[in-house]
């Protein structure tokens, strides 16, 4: 056990030399500094969102679970808020989450081995409370032998559609399988109203792309295709917070693209170990969505 002091805090931290991802030798140190290093980045991201927190204790070759409640020993200091879960299929009326907002607040989830951070499209208010949705996601889910030439080529598809109708479109490829694309026009509609939009295009896209392209969620149609999934968009769901880490079998993360790399026949997804450089490069990818 040790102490870090972090933005005012003291936190303790555990088995900083525990290998994580086994393939790489990323261990909860090379995590924590992840995201000390991200956390400019990030933060922005996580702003005014849930935490739905996706947890790997003993390591990414482990089976992990998700977090959407508040663990015991959470600080005092970490912001909370209570969401209101009617329907819950466990029977809750209502769950607590944290809700991130300094490095502090990252190298407590890190520490909890919390490797992904999931949050959703819409965000709270100052006293809690559920606004509504700031961006549109499309998650594109490769169905092999598809893979990110594929989504690149529905990713161009798509932003040419958002485009024409007022929005700024940001891709990251996921760390995992394929992309996201998040757009935004500066404006906040109800989360169903995004969900409608996403399902609307995704059902277009898939009559005039029909080789390419599949807005059915069933995946026995999913091989060789981009499944355009509009269902992140529901407000019962979320998606990796771009700059997030993936539990996968190397330290890969959801990163932000510029779309000029996109064109690079050698595309691949992005290691932490990169992560430095390409903020050096690029700065805030995310950035530009007003």
């Amino acid at each position: 056990m040790a102490s870090l002091d972090v933005d005012g805090h003291t936190l303790k931290v555990s088995n900083l030399d525990k290998v994580l991802y086994p393939s790489d030798g990323t261990t909860k140190a090379d995590v924590l500094q992840h995201y000390v290093d991200v956390a400019d980045y990030i933060l922005p991201q996580l702003a005014d969102r849930t935490v739905t927190r996706k947890r790997w204790p003993d390591g990414v070759m482990s089976t992990p679970f998700f977090e959407k409640n508040l663990p015991r020993g959470t600080p005092d200091w970490v912001r909370t808020v209570r969401i209101e879960t009617p329907g819950s299929s466990k029977d809750r009326t209502h769950l607590v989450y944290p809700v991130l907002e300094s490095r502090a607040g990252l190298v407590w989830a890190a520490n909890l081995a919390a490797l992904e951070l999931h949050t959703p499209q819409w965000t709270v208010g100052p006293r809690g409370g559920v606004r509504g949705a700031d961006r549109l996601v499309i998650d594109l889910d490769p169905g092999a032998p598809a893979g990110l030439r594929e989504c690149v080529e529905v990713a161009t598809i798509v932003r040419e559609r958002l485009v024409a109708e007022g929005y700024t479109v940001v891709p990251v490829t996921s760390g995992s399988k394929g992309m996201q694309l998040y757009a935004a026009d500066g404006r906040t509609r109800p989360p169903d109203t995004f969900r409608s939009m996403a399902k609307e295009l995704a059902t277009e896209l898939e009559a005039e792309h029909a080789d390419l392209v599949l807005s059915d969620m069933t995946r026995a149609k999913r091989a060789g295709k981009i499944l355009l999934d509009w269902s992140q968009n529901n407000a019962a769901k979320t998606t990796i917070t771009p700059y997030s880490l993936r539990g996968t079998e190397r330290s890969f993360v959801a990163a932000p693209r510029a779309w000029d790399e996109l064109g690079d026949p050698d595309l691949a997804h992005v290691h932490r170990t990169e992560m430095p450089a390409r903020l050096e490069t690029y700065g805030d990818l995310m950035a530009v969505l007003p």
